[in-house]
């Protein structure tokens, strides 16, 4: 896993294959996360750093939500632009389209000198690693933020050392290289140092592709490679062993695969299909056994909804006495918003809820199929807060058809929620070409976001959609949102010390609330205070129009 990836756990994706390829075959797996590595957390530091320098503060408030997309293109540019004159360009380009506003040949010289000496380091890293290791295969997880230094490695290997093979694999897969679009098809054809590429689902195709069941003359393998594999997501578990776990926040694991539903805006079952369960016996097997190896109580647990299984795997952990913690994605719904299944799943060890809300606006919840109401999200968020566990709240801002009165209405609910609301965190609408569960419904609208010109530096070309409201629109109402909620002290953390301080809220604001992440790191013993938690009565709630008139924002 190459930069740039958030850090908050070890890589799952590459933990399950190692342990799945391991199991099954007699290669060795060696997994490794450079993302860990100082010398490149501090090259997105410094770059992130000069950015908040250069561009005016109420054009970049939401920097830490989409600034990995011009971090990442910057990347891409450098790596493959065929002069610096294309390449100022280009940097000029994406940094206007994402703060609508110019930078200055001085700034862009700077950003250009951050990259380049990321650059020289990764070059030295990727040497070191093939002459400690000599591997005979590398295979690299992609997603947009490492897509540029997954290129870059994958054309050192190869012509440095044409005898190993590169593979590729990973989310990109789903999203910015869905297959048979634009992207997909240009990328195929600057892919030579790639030998192999896996789309979806990894470790039954990368199993058969290295013992040599899959066609050799393929470049591209997917799930109808697979003949009469019948699903193995049951043996699909993660070997931590290659990684330090004191660089990460929490261990990670999953109980499930894909998701039941079909958000307009979202791409898991794209990548994932059919929605499919683990044995939850197992599931938590797995966790008492890296909770006893490892001595960390806190998991995410990286499933895309965490609501079919989330009774089964609380009472499970509840009656094993398992004092583990565990953090994930859950969908509003009417289970949700009754204190006594909150309350349940508190004692069960449910540390924090990610809630994909998206919108206070009912209309813009239609059109997204949320098949959610503002009713339900009050009723979930506060019954959850009720309960103690946090509240990670999600909202998408500038989706087709938002109107300024619909953006308020998110701002209506989040003033009326904020004690409740552990955090918000916010991120503009953004189309993808293919991949989407409504990509189609909108193609009549979309346009290209930069210069075809740059296709061949950059790869993967951005759309927007010619419609309301527009990109531009899109990004201000993200800042207007961080301006709001910051008036409002709900927090968006994005580092240790910005947690501590929303800990340190969520424990004035509710009796029940779960220990911080601090309080786990200052104990040597485990920390299980569940059955402190206090029996609540459930929270009634209905429509409240505030008076937005006088907001600030």
């Amino acid at each position: 896993m190459l930069p740039y990836w958030d850090q908050q756990i070890p890589p799952l994706g590459i933990a399950c294959l190692k342990s799945y390829i391991e199991r099954n075959s007699l290669f060795k797996v060696k997994n490794i996360d450079a993302n860990t590595n100082i010398d490149f957390y501090n090259y997105k530091k410094r770059y992130f750093f000069n950015i908040e320098k250069v561009i005016p503060e109420d054009k970049r408030l939401h920097l830490y939500n989409i600034g990995m997309d011009v971090l990442s293109e910057h990347m891409m540019a450098f790596a493959f632009s065929k002069t610096q004159e294309e390449l100022n360009k280009i940097i000029y380009t994406i940094f206007y389209n994402t703060f609508y506003y110019d930078i200055s040949a001085n700034d862009v010289e700077l950003f250009n000198e951050i990259i380049g000496e990321f650059f020289n380091k990764l070059l030295e890293y990727v040497l070191a690693l093939v002459k400690k290791y000599n591997p005979s295969k590398v295979g690299l997880s992609v997603n947009k933020g490492s897509f540029a230094a997954s290129m870059f490695v994958c054309n050192i290997i190869k012509e440095r050392f044409p005898y190993i093979e590169t593979i590729f694999g990973g989310p990109i897969f789903s999203s910015d290289l869905k297959v048979d679009t634009p992207n997909y098809n240009r990328f195929i054809k600057v892919s030579k140092n790639i030998d192999k590429i896996i789309v979806g689902e990894g470790e039954q195709l990368l199993l058969n592709l290295i013992q040599g069941k899959l066609k050799s003359n393929q470049k591209v393998y997917t799930k109808d490679d697979l003949i009469n594999i019948v699903d193995a997501i049951n043996e699909y578990k993660p070997d931590f062993s290659d990684f330090d776990l004191n660089y990460y926040l929490y261990q990670a694991n999953f109980a499930s695969r894909s998701c039941p539903f079909q958000c307009s805006f979202c791409s898991e079952t794209v990548f994932w299909g059919d929605y499919r369960k683990r044995n939850i016996k197992n599931v938590v097997t797995e966790l008492k056994t890296l909770y006893n190896k490892n001595k960390k109580q806190l998991f995410y647990m990286c499933d895309s909804l965490l609501n079919p299984l989330i009774d089964d795997l609380t009472k499970e952990l509840s009656e094993n006495k398992l004092a583990v913690y565990f953090d994930g994605y859950l969908r509003i719904d009417k289970k949700s918003g009754r204190i006594e299944n909150t309350l349940f799943w508190r004692k069960g060890g449910f540390y924090r809820a990610r809630l994909g809300i998206e919108s206070g606006s009912e209309k813009i919840l239609d059109l997204m199929n949320k098949k959610i109401s503002p009713l339900e999200i009050k009723s979930a968020v506060i019954n959850l807060a009720k309960a103690g566990i946090k509240t990670t709240t999600m909202w998408v801002v500038g989706h087709p058809e938002e109107t300024e009165e619909d953006f308020l209405a998110t701002l209506n609910l989040i003033e009326e929620l904020q004690d409740y609301i552990y955090e918000a965190d916010c991120n503009p609408f953004i189309y993808y070409f293919s991949g989407q569960v409504d990509s189609n419904k909108w193609e009549k609208y979309r346009e290209t976001l930069y210069p075809e010109e740059y296709n061949n530096s950059l790869i993967i070309q951005k759309w927007k959609l010619n419609y309301y409201p527009s990109r531009e629109e899109a990004y201000s109402r993200v800042n207007r949102f961080i301006k709001f909620c910051k008036s409002l002290g709900v927090p968006n953390s994005y580092s240790l010390k910005e947690t501590y301080l929303a800990d340190i809220r969520w424990k004035n604001l509710h009796e029940n609330a779960v220990p911080g992440l601090v309080d786990f790191d200052e104990n040597n013993i485990a920390i299980d205070e569940r059955y402190l938690v206090k029996e609540t009565i459930e929270a009634e709630v209905t429509n409240i129009d505030l008076d937005i008139n006088n907001w600030n924002f």
